[in-house]
């Protein structure tokens, strides 16, 4: 995504890093919620969902004595089956249809714009402005609303805050089914999506690393290291922005800087962010679907193969290759013109992004909180955030935001497509749940691969989501994670973090690092160029990845 613009209609306005707009527009949201609590509505989508988990659970329980009645029956009669009365059909409503295929031509629209018009001349630039993409967006998002609206004649699942079936109109437009797969969108996946992005973003732009280091092949892929480790505790935009200034500037004598800065894409902005749901956006959707907060953890050995291998690739590359080609002068101005690392705007942030860590883990309304039978209240992690937001805008240093270049422009961006993106998935989704297993798709190798060759041109987050939902369709061979074989959903989740590294519009950060590459003078290699590094490097990582791990 671009870091360019800082509002909606102007995308090269200053933005003041904690103006008194933005600070009024988030003192508004938690009245909101405010007021929304005194009126219980918050409370009442927490006792929805635990009402609906007990009762799926009592209805586990009553299947579970039924088969041990018929299991004990069998026993007794000597194993004669048919001797033994089929138990009574639950009466189940009728399953929500799927729509036609046809109505997922919004949502590949949207995602080819995102990939094609940042690329095509004479649109590039009309792409550049935030207003647009929302045009765009809100366009496809209103044909997709459209057609549930006066077109979908079938039951709809509802399932925010809770599993609902919701029937169509009995005559003329569709209102209910329009409202719930907005309330789908929005409520599931888009609130909770967007708001631990901006907390990620403005908090970590409140930190700067400044400094000037000798730019030795060692001292890089200590920056790189550094970035892996940091970019799943973090976010990979967090680890990001974070850190490629200072890498810039301690590069800045050298002249042969490209390869280091596409390693950085490789490592910080993608393959480094697996192993917790804060540190790329598709884990966090897979967190929002069911999946436990730590157990991306399992995934520690491909996160540790794969960004070691890219480091070491990259130092025997800067060493042997493209430290040598540096002219003598140069450097020997690197190594007289040093200063060391200085960190600024710790505090408060270092104990805010804890914090914001310990919101995402604790405050799912789905799950009791830790110790006790309580289940917060629904949207309660989402205003935590925006409150700890505040308070990294009020208490932090607006000089350090400032000296980072921090705008609101990337995650204004961010948030304009997505907002299409998560209404005009819906049909694919609803799709794919109903479809899913005739996809061909079966073993965690085939998921890997499905995953990653649409992450690598489409934005990974959706791409997630979409074979999240085609494995979840599909009977387990092995123990599961939020109805997912735990073996698919590795391969789904190593797929959309890693090989969304493979162009630079796989995943947001990556045209974000490229534009502040570009501004700082360093010539970055073209969309194709970009490939031959991915397709050189990546690739037989990644085939080493499917081939160890899955």
């Amino acid at each position: 995504m671009h870091e360019s613009s800082a509002t909606l209609s102007a995308p090269h306005a200053p933005s003041p890093a904690g103006g008194a707009t933005v600070i009024g527009l988030l003192l508004g949201l938690l009245a909101v919620y405010g007021l929304a609590c005194l009126v219980g509505w918050p409370q009442g989508g927490r006792d929805q969902i635990v009402a609906t988990q007990r009762a799926e659970a009592l209805h586990d329980q009553a299947a579970n004595l039924v088969h041990q009645r018929d299991e004990a029956m069998r026993n007794f009669q000597g194993g004669d089956a048919a001797a033994v009365p089929p138990a009574a059909a639950d009466d189940h409503p009728p399953d929500p249809a799927a729509p036609p295929p046809a109505t997922t031509l919004p949502f590949a629209i949207l995602l080819a714009a995102i990939a094609i018009f940042p690329l095509t001349p004479g649109i590039s630039h009309w792409w550049e402005h935030n207003r647009n993409k929302l045009l765009v967006a809100g366009f496809l998002a209103a044909i997709t609303l459209g057609y549930y609206t006066f077109l979908h004649h079938q039951p709809v699942d509802l399932h925010f805050p809770a599993h609902a079936l919701i029937h169509p109109a009995a005559a003329g437009p569709s209102w209910p089914t329009a409202g719930a797969v907005l309330t789908n969108a929005l409520g599931a996946e888009y609130i909770p999506f967007i708001a631990l992005l901006f907390a990620l973003y403005v908090v970590t732009g409140g930190v700067r690393i400044e400094g000037d280091l000798v730019a030795s092949p060692t001292t890089n892929a200590t920056f790189l290291a550094l970035g892996a480790a940091m970019a799943s505790f973090i976010g990979t935009t967090g680890a990001a922005m974070l850190l490629v200034r200072p890498l810039l500037e301690t590069n800045k004598e050298r002249k042969h800087v490209a390869h280091t800065l596409v390693f950085f894409i490789f490592i910080v902005c993608n393959c480094g962010g697996l192993l917790l749901p804060i540190g790329d956006p598709p884990l966090f959707l897979g967190y929002l679907e069911g999946v436990d907060f730590l157990w991306t953890l399992n995934l520690w050995k491909p996160w540790l193969f794969t960004n070691a291998v890219l480091l070491a690739v990259y130092w025997v590359w800067d060493t042997l290759f493209a430290h040598p080609r540096e002219a003598p002068r140069d450097i020997a101005r690197d190594e007289r013109q040093t200063t060391p690392l200085q960190i600024r705007g710790l505090w408060p942030n270092a104990p805010i992004m804890a914090a914001v860590i310990a919101a995402v883990a604790l405050l799912d309304p789905a799950k009791p909180f830790p110790g006790t039978d309580w289940h917060p209240w629904v949207f309660l992690r989402e205003a935590v955030l925006v409150g700890l937001v505040l308070l990294s805008l009020l208490g932090g240093d607006g000089k350090v935001r400032a000296a980072n270049g921090f705008t609101y422009g990337a995650i204004l961006e961010v948030a304009a497509l997505f907002l299409g993106i998560f209404i005009c998935m819906q049909p694919a989704l609803a799709i794919l749940h109903e479809r899913g297993a005739s996809l061909g798709l079966d073993s965690p190798r085939s998921f890997f691969w499905a995953s990653g060759a649409l992450s690598s041109v489409l934005d990974n987050a959706p791409t997630y989501l979409v074979f999240f939902n085609a494995a979840q369709a599909l009977p387990a061979t092995g123990a599961t994670m939020a109805g997912v074989d735990v073996g698919r959903l590795a391969g789904v989740s190593l797929g959309a973090v890693f090989l969304g590294a493979m162009t630079y519009i796989g995943n947001g950060p990556n045209f974000m690092v490229k534009a502040i590459a570009e501004q700082s003078g360093v010539r970055m290699p073209s969309f194709f160029g970009y490939l031959l590094y991915s397709f050189g490097i990546l690739l037989p990582v990644f085939v080493l990845v499917s081939i160890l791990f899955l």
